[in-house]
C-alpha cells in the first residue's frame, strides 16, 4: 500500500467519522424541533433521492440492475433495509430526547459486537484480547441492567444490535455499499411516503411550501446521511478495515463529548462505571487491531 493512499484513506475516514460524530449530531439535533418521526421520514426520503442522483453521477446503474437480478440479494437488502431504518429511527429518537450519550454507547460496543457476530456466523477466530473485549462489554451491559432496573439501556443496545446485524447481512452478500443503500432506501421509501402523507393530513408536518428555508433544511437530511458514508467507504478502500476500524471511534467519542459537555445530558455514576468497562474493552480491541493490522 502506498503511503499516499494510506494517508488519503486515513484523512477521508477521519472526515467521515467526524461528520457522523459532530456535524451529523448538531444538524439532527437542530432540526429535532420537527419531531423525530418527521425527521426520520425526511431522512429516508431525501437519502433515496440523493442516492439516485449519485448513482446517475457515478454511472452505477449497471451495478444496481445486476444486484436486483439476484433474488437472494433483494431479500437480504429488504431485511438490512429494515435494520438501517431501525438504526436511523432510534438514533434520531435519541438525539431528539437528550440521549446522545446512550446512542454513543451503541457505537462504542458495535465493533466488538461485530467480532462476536463474526465468530457466530462466519466462524471467525477469536484471540484472547477479543474474547476479553467481548466479556467486558457483556459485563458492562449486565451491570447497567442490574443496577438500574428502570432504565435498561435500550437505545444503546438497539443502535448496536441494528448496526451490527446490518453489517452482518451486508457482509453475507457483499454488494456495492452505496448502491446497496439505495436499494434499501427504496424499500423504505413507500412506508416513508405513507407516513409523510398521514402526518400532513393531520396537520403535524413542519415541511411546507410556505416555508422554503425550512424545507431546504429538512431536505439536507439526505446529503447529511450520504456524504459521510461516501467519505468513509473511500477511506476503507484506500487504507483497509483494520485502520478504519480504529478511526471509527472518532464518531462515538465526539457524540459522547457533545452529549455531556455541550448538551449537558445527565450521566450517572452507574453509567460512568459501565462506560469505563467499555472503554477498557475498546482499548484492548484497538490494541489488537493495531498489532494485527
Amino acid at each position: 500500500m502506498k503511503n499516499n493512499d494510506l494517508n488519503k484513506g486515513i484523512t477521508l475516514t477521519a472526515l467521515g467519522s467526524f461528520w457522523w460524530g459532530v456535524i451529523g449530531v448538531i444538524y439532527f439535533k437542530y432540526i429535532s424541533f420537527a419531531g423525530h418521526i418527521e425527521v426520520v421520514i425526511h431522512r429516508s426520503v431525501w437519502t433515496s433521492l440523493t442516492l439516485i442522483i449519485s448513482t446517475f453521477y457515478f454511472s452505477k446503474w449497471n451495478i444496481f440492475f445486476n444486484i436486483i437480478k439476484n433474488s437472494k440479494n433483494l431479500i437480504t437488502l429488504f431485511f438490512s433495509g429494515l435494520l438501517i431504518f431501525t438504526n436511523w429511527a432510534v438514533w434520531i429518537y435519541a438525539i431528539s430526547n437528550n440521549q446522545i450519550i446512550d446512542a454513543s454507547l451503541g457505537y462504542f460496543i458495535m465493533p466488538i459486537l461485530s467480532i462476536f457476530l463474526g465468530f457466530i456466523f462466519f466462524k471467525e477466530k477469536l484471540n484472547t484480547k477479543r474474547i476479553i473485549s467481548i466479556i467486558l462489554v457483556l459485563v458492562s451491559i449486565i451491570f447497567l441492567i442490574f443496577t438500574n432496573f428502570k432504565a435498561i439501556p435500550w437505545v444503546g443496545l438497539t443502535v448496536a444490535l441494528s448496526w451490527g446485524f446490518y453489517n452482518l447481512l451486508r457482509k453475507k452478500i457483499n454488494v456495492d455499499t452505496d448502491v446497496g443503500l439505495l436499494i434499501e432506501s427504496l424499500f423504505i421509501l413507500p412506508f416513508a411516503l405513507v407516513g409523510f402523507y398521514l402526518i400532513t393530513q393531520n396537520g403535524l408536518n413542519d415541511f411546507t411550501f410556505s416555508n422554503p428555508s425550512l424545507m431546504f433544511l429538512l431536505l439536507l437530511a439526505g446529503p447529511m446521511t450520504v456524504i459521510p458514508l461516501f467519505l468513509y467507504i473511500k477511506g476503507v478502500e484506500l487504507c483497509g478495515l483494520g485502520t478504519t476500524g480504529m478511526i471509527f471511534y472518532i464518531t462515538p467519542t465526539f457524540q459522547f463529548i457533545l452529549g455531556f459537555f455541550y448538551y449537558n445530558e445527565p450521566f450517572s455514576i452507574t453509567e460512568l462505571v459501565s462506560f469505563i468497562l467499555i472503554w477498557i474493552a475498546v482499548f484492548i480491541y484497538l490494541k489488537d487491531l493495531y498489532e494485527n493490522n
